[in-house]
């Protein structure tokens, strides 16, 4: 239970920052073709701070959860 609920989080944390990345040009608060303005600079280094920190922790646990799996079936086998 406690693993759903943490990779949950991790996603939805992923998705958080893949939204701050793409919402000055969804939302349109950023002019096409003008110099980016510092709320957009805001949310491309925070969004992509935020997206690659979660997606570096989920691979972590992917890992770690790969691991497992590999040690039960080695253990299984003897």
């Amino acid at each position: 239970m406690k693993a759903k609920l943490g990779v949950s989080a991790l996603v939805l944390l992923f998705l958080a920052g893949l939204w701050l990345v793409a919402a000055p040009f969804a939302v349109g608060y950023q002019p096409r073709g003008a110099a980016y303005v510092d709320a957009t600079l805001n949310d491309l280094w925070l969004g992509g701070s935020l997206a690659a920190v979660s997606f570096v922790a989920l691979v972590v646990y992917a890992a770690d959860a790969l691991r497992e799996l590999a040690r039960r079936a080695k253990h299984a086998e003897s």
